[in-house]
């Protein structure tokens, strides 16, 4: 079977599999949908990931976006996407701001066991790593957990490859972390936040915080 790709300007994604993907409600709801983005569109938002080469989120602001990632950005804050998420997790994200972050590469200290910021509604987290044989390394894969204390108590573990997508409600119990990893992880990260001042100052933060990466060589 051919694999279809969205027009140059959108990105199709695989909305049979989130239909048909299960709402996880312990402990906290989320879903993981592998392969949400098709490996072709992987291929093509790889190619045009932005050069960023530093750990750290970077806001769409502080980045130079390639076709393809361009078209990443504009098709996941379109309603046909919004609408998915809401029938999944089973919330109304109506008229809240979305803020989007890019992920380009892992410090040995990143992954640490948290929760969202309560300013945030929703977390959708896009995988577009290629690998062959899928994520051989042990750190870098997300793990859902039943508490903060350890690493070890969790219900899922997510490799971050080939398009998978996780979203997740971000309740006060939402707590994930990954083992240590440093190198490559390509992620970009969606968040509905709670209001429109508080994705301004948020994308502020990590505007500040980006720029001040790009001025340091060994950040």
């Amino acid at each position: 079977m051919t694999e279809t790709l969205a027009r140059p300007d959108t990105i199709a994604f695989d909305y049979a599999a989130l239909a048909g993907a299960s709402l996880r409600r312990e402990p906290f709801p989320y879903s993981v949908i592998p392969s949400f983005v098709p490996s072709g569109e992987v291929e093509r938002i790889d190619r045009d990931w932005p050069q960023i080469g530093k750990p750290g989120a970077f806001p769409v602001s502080s980045v130079t976006l390639k076709p393809a990632s361009k078209a990443l950005v504009e098709t996941i804050q379109g309603p046909e996407f919004r609408k998915a998420v809401e029938a999944k997790l089973e919330i109304d994200l109506s008229g809240l701001p979305t803020m989007i972050t890019f992920r380009d590469r892992c410090r040995a200290r990143d992954g640490q066991i948290h929760t969202d910021s309560v300013t945030k509604v929703v977390t959708v987290l896009f995988y577009l790593n290629r690998r062959t044989g899928g994520w051989q390394d042990n750190g870098g894969k997300l793990r859902i957990l039943r508490g903060p204390d350890t690493l070890e108590d969790y219900v899922e573990e997510i490799p971050p490859v080939d398009g998978t997508v996780l979203m997740f409600r971000c309740t006060r119990n939402a707590w994930h972390g990954h083992h240590s990893y440093e190198g490559p992880r390509h992620v970009l990260q969606l968040n509905w936040m709670v209001d429109q001042a508080t994705k301004e100052r948020e994308e502020g933060r990590h505007k500040v915080s980006a720029f001040l990466k790009k001025l340091n060589p060994f950040g």
